[in-house]
């Protein structure tokens, strides 16, 4: 009972120096890929990059307690860090406070999902995302990741777009109009030396040599070159004109939010106060505060647009002030590098204007272990993002076991998958505590742990171990981390995703789940950034594929075949019997296929005139209920009325205790219902046979179509 509720006691039944020491390796190892991919995928997901390192320190160490592989590393991956920015956008800008907040509440949410239907034993409820749908989501997914991280490659700012398509878009024609060459130097630097790294010997962390190699060649040659002057210091009237006139969007749409806060509380009053003209009024002038927002949006939006495509150069006036004219126009020598203001979605301080130089880096990362506190709950958000924390929590579980099944295979350890969704809830939630965002179990970083020979989970402990001493004692080398350096590491990261082999191999399975995968594919980047979108008509597709077989399952005519075995008759080109109908009806007879037996029944009773008995197959009906047991009964009254006789065969246990507790048994006859279709052929073939005309009888022989 003890390890059930604390598996991890396992770990020491038989623990030796020489397990702790291949643990401690094993940790070390995961821990030098872990660092700088967890601060990629912090970006990814819209947070700081800092924000990875917190969601690297609890929750490995939680899930590999409280979880059942010994195995599996747990941290922030990209597919759970792409769906959190995905749920998060429409309710704050990537990075701000807000945004953050709701990220380590979606965590929580994420955790206690997982939890329940892990205490609940619900862990076969991740059945509904089949494999089809995951394979086509895992796909586009690795595209909209790879691609998003197009814009820190070239060094170019975009705004987000309605759909991800034309962000991309975006990036592209920023990308043609001016590309940071250092940026995107160091982006192929780091790809060549991870590459490089990988092909030499794989067993080298080719990640943190890339990032230590990158870092220290940002920090020695200056990569980033940002300065901050007055908005004077730019010497371009209309880029000057655009700043006033972007703060005062800026600003405007601040305002006017304020006023929609208010009046959403005064539509809530009227609404309970049952003032059906106050309500009016408020809905009125919240459409009019509505409609102005937007067009100061799209105004903010070509404002900033403009101020990004303006390339400046540097000029050095007496007593050592920078002074910015448009490129080309500067009346002397320049400093050679090419500026560009920093424009965000807050307004721009004219005293204290930020102008990019050079390459994009991390900046300073906060040292110490982030406080422990529960996060703040806020009950309109939290019923935003209960779908998203659903579709995060099964994606992530689906990831987490999938790999734990993999590995537990190569070690032979017995895995329970409820108490993996314990492991992983308590990790989300926990880690919420501290400052993370969902994180779930790593393929890449698993891989690692096992070739590293981690014996169990307190690999993760010393993994945990070396993030706290990083944020303690390291942080300030991550200052020089170029953006572009994280960019690759997500890209090389998310390569492996991409498998268009699964989509063959799923449509060889079946046409349909194929299709599945494909449009699953397709809707995921159509709808991108609105990931659920795909999964939602992936999941839509697969039950309605599920719905429609249950409610047509397979029903097969039954002759002689060369193995001397009774085949389908259609699907091996066999001639039937003309006086004996073998049907065989694979699937649960339920209230969704009843009336599709009758149909078949009907049909074969209408189209063989000859016919004088029916056996129906049970061996594929595994359960029947009341809908299914009443249609059996009317067929055995409307087959005997023909003149034609009916029995059964292969009826199983759970069908025949409906039989016997129905009654139905009495009415078809207990001779009528035989073990096996031989034993019923046998019994009722002679007197089906009787002066009929049939020379070579299909049931006995075998008689291919002409």
């Amino acid at each position: 009972m003890l390890t059930k509720i604390f598996p991890f006691i396992d770990w020491f039944k038989g623990y030796n120096v020489s397990a702790l020491r291949a643990d401690a390796i094993s940790g070390l190892t995961v821990a030098l890929v872990l660092i700088p991919q967890s601060m990629a995928y912090a970006q990814l997901a819209g947070m700081p990059a800092y924000y990875g390192l917190y969601a690297s320190f609890l929750p490995p160490l939680v899930a590999a307690l409280f979880g059942s592989s010994r195995q599996l590393a747990t941290g922030p991956v990209a597919v759970v860090s792409l769906m959190t920015a995905a749920s998060l956008e429409p309710l704050a800008t990537a990075g701000s406070e807000g945004y953050i907040a709701f990220a380590i509440l979606l965590a929580l949410m994420v955790g206690l999902f997982q939890f329940l239907l892990g205490v609940l034993k619900l862990g076969l409820v991740v059945n509904f995302l089949s494999h089809p749908v995951v394979n086509g989501f895992t796909n586009a997914a690795a595209i909209i990741i790879a691609s998003s991280q197009l814009s820190k490659m070239f060094g170019v700012y975009v705004d987000k777009a309605q759909h991800h398509y034309e962000t991309i878009i975006r990036v592209v024609q920023g990308a043609i109009h001016y590309t940071h060459w250092p940026t995107l130097a160091m982006g192929a630097l780091a790809f060549a030396i991870m590459v490089g790294l990988k092909r030499i010997n794989p067993k080298i962390p080719n990640v943190l040599a890339a990032v230590a190699v990158c870092t220290i060649i940002s920090w020695s040659i200056g990569f980033n070159h940002d300065a901050a002057v007055s908005a004077e210091a730019i010497r371009i009237p209309e880029v000057r004109q655009s700043i006033t006139e972007f703060n005062a969007a800026v600003k405007g749409i601040d305002e006017l939010a304020k006023r929609r806060t208010e009046l959403n509380g005064a539509l809530d009053a009227a609404k309970q106060a049952g003032d059906s003209i106050g309500v009016l009024d408020a809905e009125h002038d919240l459409s009019v505060i509505n409609i102005k927002i937007a067009r100061l949006k799209l105004s903010a939006h070509d404002l900033r647009k403009d101020l990004r495509a303006v390339l400046m150069d540097g000029v050095k006036e007496a007593g050592g002030a920078m002074a910015f004219y448009r490129q080309g126009e500067a009346p002397t020598a320049t400093d050679g590098r090419t500026w560009r203001v920093k424009v965000g979605n807050a307004p721009l301080d004219t005293a204290n204007l930020k102008m990019i130089g050079g390459g994009a880096i991390v900046g300073t990362v906060p040292s110490g272990i982030p406080a422990i506190s529960a996060p703040k709950l806020d009950l309109k958000i939290i019923l935003h993002l209960i779908p998203f924390a659903a579709i995060i929590s099964l994606l992530g579980f689906m990831e987490a076991i999938s790999i734990a099944k993999a590995m537990a295979a190569k070690t032979g350890q017995r895995l329970d998958p409820n108490q993996e969704l314990i492991g992983q809830g308590l990790a989300n939630m926990l880690g919420a505590c501290g400052k993370s965002y969902p994180a779930s179990g790593s393929f890449s970083r698993s891989a690692v742990n096992l070739q590293a020979g981690a014996v169990t989970g307190m690999s993760s402990v010393f993994t945990s171990l070396m993030v706290v001493i990083v944020l303690l004692f390291f942080t300030p080398l991550l200052y020089h981390l170029p953006q572009a350096v994280l960019a690759a590491v997500i890209m090389m990261a998310v390569i492996g995703l991409i498998n268009a082999s699964g989509f063959i191999h799923a449509w060889k399975a079946q046409w349909y789940d194929g299709a599945i995968s494909i449009l699953s594919f397709i809707c995921t980047l159509a709808f991108a950034p609105h990931l659920d979108k795909g999964i939602m008509v992936g999941v839509a597709l697969s039950l309605a594929v599920f719905l429609y077989k249950s409610m047509r399952p397979k029903v097969a005519s039954l002759s002689r075949s060369e193995d001397k075995s009774l085949r389908d008759a259609t699907a091996f080109g066999l001639r039937e019997c003309r006086h004996i109908a073998v049907v065989r009806f694979d699937g649960p007879l339920f209230f969704a296929n009843a009336s599709f037996l009758e149909d078949q029944i009907t049909d074969r009773m209408m189209g063989n005139d000859k016919l004088r008995h029916i056996i129906i197959v049970a061996n594929g009906i595994n359960d029947m209920d009341a809908s299914g047991e009443e249609a059996l009964s009317l067929i055995v009254d409307r087959v005997r009325a023909a003149g034609v006789d009916i029995s059964l065969c292969g009826v199983n246990e759970s069908v025949m205790a409906v039989l016997e507790r129905t009654h139905l048994l009495e009415k078809i006859g207990r001779d009528h219902v035989y073990p096996t279709m031989e034993t019923a052929i046998c019994a009722t073939h002679e007197s089906a046979h009787r002066d009929g005309e049939e020379e070579n009888c299909p049931l006995t022989t075998v008689c291919r179509l002409a």
